[in-house]
């Protein structure tokens, strides 16, 4: 069997999701291979000669190794002026790299002025003409060479970006016409939500063998003649497979994954309330034995917890049984954040930074969201973190259905009052989800215009329309000098995974 992590995503880490699933097949004795392409596809193209470039570019390339080396070790993240031009030079590189064919690539992105990643036409050309992919000099060598020394029948991607759809499928189509009886399996967690869409009907059938909803490891087991059942086993990640030290982070960055779907699972316009995905926890001592025994293995330099929210019970967990590994990853604003002590104690216990996600400073707005937060209780919250010492990374949300320019503005009068408080911002345009069921309640029209597509445009019922929204934002939001300084403080592009290098004061490498 081999897994494959496909282009593009950011190149910082290895998937959680490959490593649950390599941990479950070796539990099982099952020979896997592992090939992170991300990874490999992206510092191959770097390294290639470029004879279209500019003065940037040219300047760029004369730094790559320099660049390189800069992200992967701690001082690179002294001086945020230092890490922002060798972050825009790689990415930039990138773009020199692809501008000719019709496509925009970056270190997070990649976009196709010709083929579109929710229209199942688009990607079965991309499956057709493989050769037009510009991973395809590096992965035509790559993957008939791994398959040749590692073996096996099965070739499994997992697909969790839109910004992987295209060069997956062109990677399919590579392997169906160079090695036709290979079994192809498609799973992730882009694959899972277009399944889970009440009209979904496979339009992948004659390219793809298998495809796989939501946690893949009884699917895998199964297809590798390991019989069941499965469904009450819990597997520890396994990243043996992956190189650590090629990933642009100073240090290992140790993914894990402690639930599945959203304890909460309340909010309006959630995709996960309407794919149905239930909420399934590992317990608090089975996660901190995962995680006591990664650490062992891995020695990372940070742990990324990739739940949707990190459950309150395993916090607690953690601070009796400290891990020794600075921490980070979503949390709730929950009553627990708003105990000093509490949040003290996830400090001592290597907790470097939160992300919450706020959405907005209206408490209208966040009420018939039924974000279940309270704004009294959220700058607490903010104040309680501030004093305790770590960092906060706040995600705000504008152009929702309840929000008008009103309500906007409250937003920025929050983040303006918190604004010693917060130490990072991401800030994000509402899209509607196609099948959540408070899509009935507006006017919705084609967004993408494709059949894969998760999302609708709205017609807004205040008329704050994402034009009117982008205008507010660029022209007010951004510009005031409270919220500029902390956009200023954002890292590009790696945003919230490389934002906790920048505030620890000690660095394990």
């Amino acid at each position: 069997m081999i897994l494959i992590h496909p282009p593009v995503t950011k190149p910082c880490e290895p998937p959680g999701g490959i490593g649950k699933l390599y941990g479950a097949l070796s539990h099982h004795r099952v020979k896997c291979g592992v090939l992170d392409v991300n990874l490999e596809a992206l510092l191959h193209l770097l390294a290639q000669p470029k004879t279209l470039m500019d003065t940037w570019g040219t300047r760029a390339s004369r730094h790559l190794l320099k660049h390189l080396a800069l992200l992967k070790s701690g001082q690179g993240y002294l001086q945020m002026d230092r890490y922002k031009r060798a972050v825009k030079d790689l990415n930039h590189l990138l773009e020199l790299k692809t501008c000719t064919m019709g496509i925009n690539l970056g270190l997070a992105d990649y976009e196709d002025k010709e083929l579109s990643p929710v229209k199942s036409r688009d990607l079965i050309r991309s499956a057709e003409k493989p050769e037009k992919n510009p991973f395809y000099p590096y992965f035509h060598h790559r993957l008939l060479s791994f398959l040749e020394r590692e073996g096996g029948s099965i070739v499994g991607f997992s697909v969790n970006y839109l910004s992987q759809a295209l060069s997956t499928f062109a990677m399919m189509g590579f392997l169906r016409r160079e090695c036709p009886g290979i079994k192809i399996v498609l799973g992730g967690g882009l694959i899972t939500s277009w399944m889970k869409r009440p009209q979904w009907q496979n339009p992948f059938k004659g390219l793809v063998n298998e495809l796989v909803a939501g946690p893949g490891e009884d699917s895998l087991l199964s297809m590798n003649g390991v019989n069941g059942p499965f469904s009450k086993n819990h597997y520890t990640p396994n990243y043996d497979p992956f190189p650590f030290k090629d990933y642009l982070a100073p240090g290992a960055i140790l993914p894990y994954r402690s639930s599945s779907g959203c304890y909460w699972n309340k909010c309006s316009f959630c995709p996960e309330k309407a794919e149905g995905n239930p909420y399934v926890p590992i317990s608090p001592e089975k996660a901190s034995t995962d995680l006591q025994r990664l650490v062992e293995e891995v020695n990372p330099s940070l742990i990324h917890f990739l739940d949707n929210a990190i459950p309150p019970a395993l916090m607690k967990t953690i601070v009796a049984h400290p891990l020794g590994i600075p921490w980070y990853g979503f949390a709730r604003v929950t009553r627990h954040l708003a105990d000093l002590d509490f949040c003290m104690a996830l400090k001592r216990s290597g907790c470097v930074m939160l992300k919450l996600g706020f959405e907005s400073g209206d408490q209208n707005v966040l009420d018939a969201l039924h974000k279940g937060i309270d704004l009294k209780e959220a700058s607490r919250v903010l104040t309680n973190l501030k004093r305790a010492g770590i960092a906060t990374y706040a995600y705000l949300l504008f152009g929702t259905p309840e929000e008008d320019l009103t309500e906007a503005r409250r937003t920025l009068e929050f983040v303006v009052n918190h604004h010693d408080q917060i130490h990072f911002l991401n800030l994000a345009l509402f899209n509607l989800p196609i099948d959540v069921q408070e899509a009935s309640t507006v006017e919705t029209k084609d967004f993408y215009g494709g059949d894969l597509s998760l999302y609708v445009d709205f017609e807004h019922p205040k008329g704050w329309h994402r034009r009117k929204v982008r205008q507010f934002l660029d022209k007010e939001f951004k510009r005031h000098p409270a919220i500029a300084s902390i956009l200023r403080k954002t890292p590009p592009i790696f945003t919230s995974n490389h934002a906790p290098f920048f505030v620890r004061g000690e660095l394990r490498t």
